[in-house]
């Protein structure tokens, strides 16, 4: 389930990334706002398609409503719309420096607020993909721009880093269902807004086009990244998510047949190294488990000794509600949905 967690992760960092040049070339046409807009709500028309195809929406559980509601207007509607007047105010280079923050800024609410377990290791881990980040996108010195600008895009990344944080809290949840609600909302607003302040909607061909770039650069990637949160953690799935900007930076030289420069090997070193220490972390001590219930997709580990009120085919991993009894043990284990406990 982690090996799993972890390609989720990194495919979704690999969609995020590419979605980034395709939307730059997209964004010629169009205003920042309005494609913010479109790009979502691709992402939530196209799995709310396709879940309507897989038998319709799963409920939400009531106790997960309000974390919902916050990660959405945090990081579908605060943090797009902080980070498009932000730009207006600075330029290119020192944006993509500071878009790196929001891996730090999601790191630090894990260990800080939540409590989530750290070490050495994987500091160092954070610290070699955050670096990578830096390098890569430090295409240039960046020039005197307005304060205001860098804390507009140092303020949205807080925002989707609070988003990463609270989505979390509800990753049990069906993840194609959680990101195709926070798609359609985080569209719908978005496009409000930029057809508020004048703006026109494109031609049908640049509306396609942007519908499918969100669905996967978005939609399907948010929906891997809920995955990954609730095996790995927080912090760990922000860490793999942040080699986004190499995926991103590979498809744009690929798209301009360019040679990548030593830049982009120095920073794929660097990301390499900190998934490497992320991936051979061995955490393990006695811990102990308290009584719960809730629904996830789950297979009959030690975790998972229970009996079903259904005719069950036998077939695993398979979700439905269920209840942990009270056990203390000790075996490697990593911050997911049954090891959030203080140390």
């Amino acid at each position: 389930m982690r090996r799993r967690a972890i390609a989720f992760a990194l495919l979704s960092a690999a969609l995020f990334g590419a979605s980034t040049p395709l939307a730059k070339i997209l964004l010629g046409s169009t205003s920042p706002l309005l494609l913010a807009g479109l790009l979502y709500l691709g992402a939530g028309v196209g799995l709310g398609a396709w879940l309507a195809l897989r038998g319709g929406f799963k409920p939400v559980a009531g106790g997960d409503l309000p974390w919902l509601a916050a990660a959405v207007i945090a990081g579908g509607i605060v943090g797009p719309a902080l980070l498009m007047f932000g730009l207006a105010r600075t330029d290119a280079a020192t944006a993509s420096l500071l878009l790196n923050l929001e891996a730090v800024f999601t790191a630090v609410i894990a260990w800080v607020a939540f409590r989530e377990n750290v070490d050495r290791r994987v500091f160092a881990g954070m610290a070699a993909i955050v670096a990578g980040g830096v390098i890569l996108s430090f295409e240039a010195i960046p020039t005197s721009q307005s304060f205001n600008g860098q804390i507009l895009i140092s303020a949205a990344c807080l925002a989707w880093a609070l988003d990463n944080n609270l989505t979390r809290r509800i990753s049990g949840g069906d993840a194609a269902t959680l990101a195709c609600i926070k798609g359609l909302v985080a569209g719908l607003v978005n496009l409000a807004l930029a057809l508020a302040q004048g703006a026109y909607l494109p031609a049908p061909g640049l509306l396609a086009a942007a519908g499918v770039v969100g669905l996967l650069g978005y939609g399907v990637s948010l929906a891997l990244f809920i995955v990954a949160l609730r095996d790995l953690g927080t912090a760990r799935t922000a860490a793999y998510f942040s080699v986004a900007p190499f995926f991103g930076a590979g498809l744009a030289l690929l798209l301009l047949a360019q040679a990548p420069g030593p830049a982009f090997w120095i920073a794929a070193a660097l990301m390499a190294l900190g998934v490497w220490l992320h991936f051979s972390e061995r955490h393990r001590h006695e811990h102990a488990h308290e009584p719960m219930a809730h629904a996830h997709e789950h297979v009959h580990d030690e975790h998972h000794r229970h009996e079903h009120e259904f005719a069950w085919d036998g077939r695993e991993p398979h979700a439905h509600s269920h209840r942990h009894g009270d056990v203390v043990h000790s075996h490697p284990h990593y911050p997911d949905l049954h090891h959030r406990h203080r140390h």
